[in-house]
């Protein structure tokens, strides 16, 4: 229980996934008492404007294809039209419905909330917004991150991935700017919408960093599939069409081309949410784009605050905050120091197709050492019969020295799913050998990650 000296045990800072589960273990599982202040929505970036409702989004945009599906298999279907309207309002209520079990979930293991920002005094204090203050053995910090726009003129005229689940009505045409996963996401969905997307890319493939024959077939469908992509490609200016109050964005690329947009979304970037906290006054220290610095145990360089998730930069997925905090809360209320584990961390991408991704890509295991690549690339039985020519993808990345497979990747619709169950192996660090010897499950696509004999090359 807390001593006499402190008001709490644990006080954290961010109501999202990873706050909200140390919050509760340290107070459920261990009897600390804990404080815990969100100066927005329960559910943090993930639950209220993240993951869940990109997802449910995800899921309304590839009903676009059913009707043509069905009616290749035998179905009188007919096509209708998708009402966005109606779509947030059943959003919103789900998201309405997740917040209230977050603050259900808090309240019935014991946590004291406040609907506040918080900043901290010193070591062990924290200043609410309300007027009050609370003291603490032990602060968590677990505030997120945030999405950027860039610095350049007509900037705000643009929104952020924050913005577009509250959108009035879908807009006929939108700009996206940027080549990562959420820049790429939310192409593949507003396509799937019925909206004509435009994305520009400054680089030369997008999805940098994951595999690049992974990356480079997403990037295919995605044409296939209408979005008009432009790689090498940035705003060079924007601002109102003919210098209007309202009304359209004309924008002019740095490849010279100038197009008038109804939405211009920036996906350039998000920087972790720790300014005008009072953390560098009382020594914390902060990295170049707002990281607090911890070590392996999430401990800042004062050693009552500890900080997790996004806010620190390393590996920015909710499982990972989730994961972070537990480790925490063994660390520090179960007297097991705990370091966090950041290896084989399976990722999924919900592109369309999706991409599933665990370990290293070939271009990185092959800097590393020597590498067989086993891969295929089809056409899945479900679209080709319905004369669909998008294609799938599995690959299989494997040490020449132990056999080992050191990383899977998956293009393919589910590859989400898939990713979870390749993961496990790829973690076990189970060999090629291994995969061989499991039984292939048929008809299925990912049969071919047990029955690829020979390596495509060698790298």
């Amino acid at each position: 229980m807390a001593g006499t000296e402190f008001d709490y045990d644990l006080f954290v800072i961010g109501g999202g996934s990873g706050g909200v589960r140390a919050a509760r273990v340290a107070a459920g599982e261990h009897g600390a008492k804990v404080g815990l202040a969100e100066d927005d929505r329960y559910g943090g970036t993930c639950v209220i404007r993240g993951c869940v409702p990109k997802k449910l989004m995800v899921f309304a945009s590839e009903y676009a294809h059913v009707v043509d599906e069905a009616n290749a298999y035998g179905w009188n279907h007919k096509q209708g039209e998708f009402d966005w309207t109606r779509f947030r309002g059943k959003l919103n209520e789900e998201l309405d419905r997740l917040e209230g079990v977050y603050r259900k979930m808090l309240k019935g293991s014991g946590v004291d909330t406040f609907d506040a920002r918080a900043t901290l005094k010193d070591a062990h204090t924290v200043a609410l917004s309300t007027g009050e203050t609370k003291t603490a053995k032990h602060i968590l910090i677990a505030t997120g991150g945030h999405p950027v726009r860039p610095d350049m003129p007509n900037a705000d005229l643009g929104i952020v991935s924050d913005d577009i689940f509250h959108l009035n009505e879908l807009p006929k045409t939108m700009l996206i700017v940027g080549g990562g996963y959420i820049a790429s996401e939310f192409a593949c969905i507003m396509n799937g919408l019925g909206v004509k997307v435009t994305q520009y890319y400054r680089g030369a493939q997008i999805l940098r960093g994951f595999d690049d024959e992974a990356r480079g077939l997403v990037a295919e469908e995605m044409i296939q599939n209408g979005v008009d992509l432009h790689l090498g490609t940035n705003i060079l200016e924007m601002g109102r069409a003919d210098g209007a109050d309202s009304g359209p964005i004309r924008v002019k690329s740095t490849t010279g081309h100038e197009n008038d947009f109804d939405v211009v979304m920036f996906a350039t970037g998000r920087d972790p949410s720790s300014r005008n906290m009072g953390l560098e006054d009382i020594g914390v220290s902060i990295g170049r784009r707002g990281e607090i610095e911890v070590n392996e145990y999430s401990q800042t360089g004062v050693p009552s605050i500890y900080a997790i998730g996004d806010v620190t930069n390393r590996v920015n997925l909710t499982p990972v905050a989730i994961r972070e905090g537990m480790a925490f809360v063994q660390t520090v209320f179960a007297g097991n120091p705990t370091p966090v584990d950041h290896e084989l961390i399976a990722s999924a991408i919900f592109t369309q197709p999706e991409m599933g991704t665990v370990g290293m890509s070939e271009e990185q295991a092959r800097d590393q050492e020597e590498v067989e690549i086993y891969c295929t690339s089809f056409r899945p039985m479900q679209t080709a019969f319905a004369g669909k020519p998008n294609r799938v993808l599995m690959k299989l990345v494997v040490s020449k020295k132990d056999r080992t497979v050191l990383g899977c990747h998956i293009v393919a619709p589910h590859a989400g799913e898939l990713i979870q169950l390749a993961g496990i192996a790829v973690k076990a660090k189970l060999t090629k050998e291994q995969f061989d010897a499991t039984c292939a499950v048929h008809p299925t696509m990912s049969e071919e990650l047990v029955t690829m004999r020979n390596p495509m090359r060698s790298a």
